[in-house]
């Protein structure tokens, strides 16, 4: 359930039915320098978290807040201030858990039901390879073999960037669970491509020209160059996990997509459904 600006939804994609979103895509980074006034949505205990940034970030806070309120809402949350937890982490109200992510073009958040979910998390990139010096820091062990792999097979895709992304949402999750620091080299993903031999075709209509970006949403005839790919991935986590709220698992399955120049990974970790206490069987059927 969610609310987008223009195009098919991307995190609807890849999140579980009962995970809440919103997210807002296109021209989103708009292209003000001075100061602007608070937008309607934001409380002002959350301005007040920007009061020293820069106004792109402001914006960016803003949107992404915007995103964050709306998928409470959908949760049926009352309206209240997101302000910032451990980490600099979104303090989700007591009760859910969430996660928000922001790049160039794109904002989105996603929220759930602790009593059904351990963790969340999302994030958003543009999909382009990391820059120089980056890659090393972020793949490891077998990982390097399997993009190069996957490279051979999609030479299209971001294979690196695709790997920071997931690990993101994968520390996301975690640590809103409540454990501690993780790094790129405490993850190992190993990844699933859904029907990697698809056409890339246009998708979705084109926003309306208000709302349209053309770096992100370009035309028609340019979008059908545009890589499009999805698919799953696991991530292994090499690190103990720490006692909290329920069995944290080791192993963390994920959903991937690269589309409309952007790539974006989801993590859900349900939270284990008791069994049911073990019934001895009546007399008359012993």
């Amino acid at each position: 359930m969610s609310a987008r600006s223009g195009g098919r939804p991307l995190l609807g994609a890849l999140l579980p039915e009962r995970v809440r979103w919103a997210e807002e895509a296109g021209a989103v980074d708009g292209a003000g320098t001075g100061e602007e006034p608070r937008p309607p949505w934001l409380f002002a205990e959350e301005e007040a978290l920007m009061a020293r940034a820069t106004p792109g970030r402001r914006r960016e806070f803003a949107t992404g807040r915007l995103c964050a309120h709306r998928a409470l809402a959908a949760l049926g949350v009352a309206a209240a201030p997101l302000l910032r937890g451990r980490r600099g982490a979104p303090a989700w109200p007591a009760g859910t858990v969430g996660s928000i992510t922001h790049c160039a073009g794109y904002r989105g958040a996603a929220v759930a039901s602790a009593v059904r979910f351990l963790g969340l998390g999302i994030d958003a990139e543009p999909h382009a390879p990391l820059p120089s010096g980056v890659r090393e820091e972020v793949v490891f062990g077998p990982e390097e073999a399997r993009l190069r792999e996957l490279a051979v097979r999609r030479p299209d895709i971001a294979w690196d960037r695709l790997l920071f992304s997931a690990k993101e949402s994968v520390y996301k999750a975690w640590s809103g669970y409540g454990g501690a620091w993780l790094g790129f080299e405490d993850a190992e993903v190993a990844w699933w491509l859904d029907a990697p031999d698809a056409p890339d075709v246009p998708d979705g209509p084109r926003p309306p020209a208000r709302a349209r970006d053309d770096r992100l949403h370009p035309p028609a005839r340019a979008r059908a160059g545009l890589p499009r790919a999805a698919g799953r991935f696991r991530a292994r986590l090499l690190v103990p996990v720490p006692a909290g709220p329920g069995p944290f698992p080791r192993v963390l399955p994920g959903r991937w997509l690269v589309r409309e120049g952007l790539l974006l990974t989801a993590v859900a970790v349900p939270r284990p459904v008791p069994l049911p206490p073990h019934r001895t069987a009546s007399k008359e059927y012993r």
